[in-house]
């Protein structure tokens, strides 16, 4: 059994925060001990964490970057639990689980996840340079797609052990049993026309998710005389930007966003396609989701698009910020028989290589073997290895694949 404490910088919505609850929640329900701990005081998902008790969710509250009581307070927790191994969700959560550790002068494995692919600024830039030592002290460095994977061990990002475990979504929860009428009303809330062509995304409103383009797109479909719609399921700081772009390319009318969605399926379900823009992106969990709810996904070609879409088969594939051939995409789909074949195949690539349960499986197995395995099987330099569980190789003992 394992004694696993995830800790995460905050719990509130995110990639790595939602991968997180998913892993130790399933954990917990295979019957291993699961603890978390979160540094900073933001918990809108707590009330999604279902440990076996409150006492095993521990807040940090830490005020500063690297606050010296929430340092101890994590160092008091490990030294009280004695995990066999501690999971960090990003850099900044392993950067106080390595010195917590030192701390509590205990020797658990030490594994980070990890969820993002490019640095946006001069100060993330700064801040990678002091996290690699970090990486390099782990025993295990797990990234979310095969193209972000490269990325990083490129940069001398690594761990002494390197794997990819792709994310997975829950195919019962995410499962389309939406009925015409059900679709209808959410469309009719939404002042849209059953015969629209509704193009959704999902996901907070970021300039890297880039939901600008698709403002540009439903103005030039509408323009060759398209029904085209957009519904952006979210919020966040470029709606201002997002609404100012749709008033000037006069499709405000034609532009729905619904602030934060606590659940987005009814919203999904309500759309024709779906639609990830992001200059970013490493593993897009909005993606899946869609692909399990049967609708095609439009992605463009950045992170792991590529490793979970078969151009033209389960969805389709474009050039970031390259609008002319996002709408080259999108009149692939105007065809209602064809949404449903692409479909029904992108479920099916869902079920059969992106469910949560085989997701969980190979974190369950690699955290097994981390905390099972001898001590001279821990040193292997720079080992890299497949999510699959296929024969490791070596890309060089220097660090420099």
């Amino acid at each position: 059994m394992l004694r696993a404490l995830f800790v995460t910088s905050s719990l509130t919505y995110g990639g790595a925060e939602n991968n997180s609850i998913a892993l130790m929640n399933r954990l917990a329900d295979r019957g291993h001990e699961c603890h978390a701990a979160y540094i900073k005081d933001d918990h809108s998902l707590l009330n999604r964490v279902r440990l076996r008790s409150a006492s095993a969710v521990r807040c940090l509250a830490a005020e500063r970057f690297l606050d010296t009581s929430a340092l101890a307070e994590l160092a008091a927790l490990i030294a009280n639990v004695q995990p066999s191994v501690i999971v960090s969700a990003n850099p900044y959560p392993l950067l106080y689980a390595v010195v917590a550790k030192s701390l509590a002068r205990t020797r658990p494995r030490m594994v980070v996840t990890y969820h993002s692919t490019r640095l946006l600024g001069p100060k993330e830039h700064i801040q990678m340079l002091c996290y690699r030592p970090l990486f390099w002290t782990a025993d295990c460095a797990i990234f979310v797609c095969e193209r972000q994977r490269r990325h990083w061990v490129r940069r001398g990002v690594l761990a002494k052990r390197n794997v990819v475990i792709h994310n997975g979504v829950d195919i019962d929860e995410f499962s389309d049993a939406s009925t015409f009428e059900q679709r209808a009303a959410v469309r009719r809330g939404l002042a849209f026309g059953d015969s629209d062509f509704v193009i959704g995304a999902v996901g907070g409103l970021r300039e890297k998710n880039n939901q600008v383009q698709l403002v540009d797109a439903v103005h030039r479909l509408r323009s060759i005389g398209l029904p085209a719609r957009v519904l952006l399921i979210g919020d966040g700081p470029m709606r201002p930007q997002i609404e100012a772009r749709a008033r000037e390319r006069g499709v405000a009318r034609d532009v729905a966003i619904t602030g934060f969605a606590s659940d987005v399926r009814p919203w999904v379900t309500a759309c024709d396609v779906v639609a990830v823009c992001g200059t970013t992106e490493a593993m897009s969990l909005a993606a899946l989701e869609a692909m399990a709810l049967s609708r095609p996904v439009l992605h463009s070609d950045v992170g792991s698009a590529a490793e979970i879409i078969d151009a033209g088969y389960n969805g389709f594939l474009f050039p970031a910020n390259d609008t002319a051939a996002f709408v080259a995409c999108l009149r692939q789909l105007v065809d209602p028989s064809v949404r449903r074949a692409v479909g029904a195949r992108a479920r099916a690539a869902v079920e059969r290589r992106f469910s949560e349960r085989r997701m969980i499986e190979r974190y369950e197995n690699l955290l097994i073997d981390l905390t099972t395995s001898s001590d001279d099987r821990r040193t292997p330099n720079r080992r890299i290895m497949s999510a699959g569980g296929a024969a490791p190789r070596l890309e060089g003992t220097n660090g420099n694949p």
